[in-house]
């Protein structure tokens, strides 16, 4: 588990890097009372085994109008950057060394809502994408398991209110992360992944 302000993990066959204050708390509390009213919030809904399911979540996808994300048997089209939003993207773009076109929002209202295991491994991201992950509100336990490897143990990090996660290589390919839900009493919680897509989906 990480704890350092600012540290990189051992992630065998992945890159991990946490920094538990990116974010002022006064700034990250103001940002979660703007996006949690101002956002278009919606439920999605994703296909498994051919039968559509509503996720425990409600979610929205903002970014450049190219930034057509398709995942799990849904296609979302992105809203405008909002101001608050377009900021934190050239932030963390200046922070990560990468480039973002495109930030899907979740907001979890309590400890019933969640997110099952799985990967950002999309086609649209390209092999290796690099995804930051801002938290804002409520913590909540962000486990990561690796997919073939049975010897290395589940990974679990609390994700602290304005906290960073930067997941980078070969991440997506060889982990499994998961949000799972909760019986404690929790407040709400936003999490913010900046991704990029790019023009090519267009064409797909």
């Amino acid at each position: 588990m990480l704890t350092d302000p600012q540290s990189h993990s051992d992630l065998p066959d992945g890159e991990i890097e946490y920094q538990e204050s990116f974010l002022e708390t006064s700034e990250a509390n103001r940002l979660f009372k703007i996006l949690q009213s101002g956002v278009h919030w919606s439920q999605h809904h994703v296909r498994v085994f051919g039968r559509e399911h509503a996720c425990p979540r409600l979610s929205a996808w903002y970014g450049n109008p190219t930034a057509v994300y398709r995942y799990s048997g849904q296609t979302l089209y992105p809203e405008p950057w909002t101001n608050e939003l377009d900021g934190l993207r050239l932030r963390l773009e200046r922070r990560c060394q990468a480039q973002f076109d495109g930030v899907l929002l979740n907001l979890y209202r309590d400890g019933k809502d969640g997110m099952g295991w799985h990967s950002d491994d999309e086609r649209e991201l390209g092999p290796e994408p690099v995804i930051a992950s801002l938290s804002l509100g409520a913590v909540r336990r962000f486990k990561m398991k690796h997919r073939t490897r049975r010897d290395i143990s589940t990974r679990t990090w609390p994700l602290a209110n304005g906290s960073l996660l930067i997941m980078r290589g070969s991440t997506q390919l060889c982990w499994k992360h998961e949000v799972p839900k909760t019986k404690r009493v929790v407040g709400p919680r936003i999490n913010l992944t900046f991704r990029w897509i790019g023009p090519k989906n267009e064409s797909l």
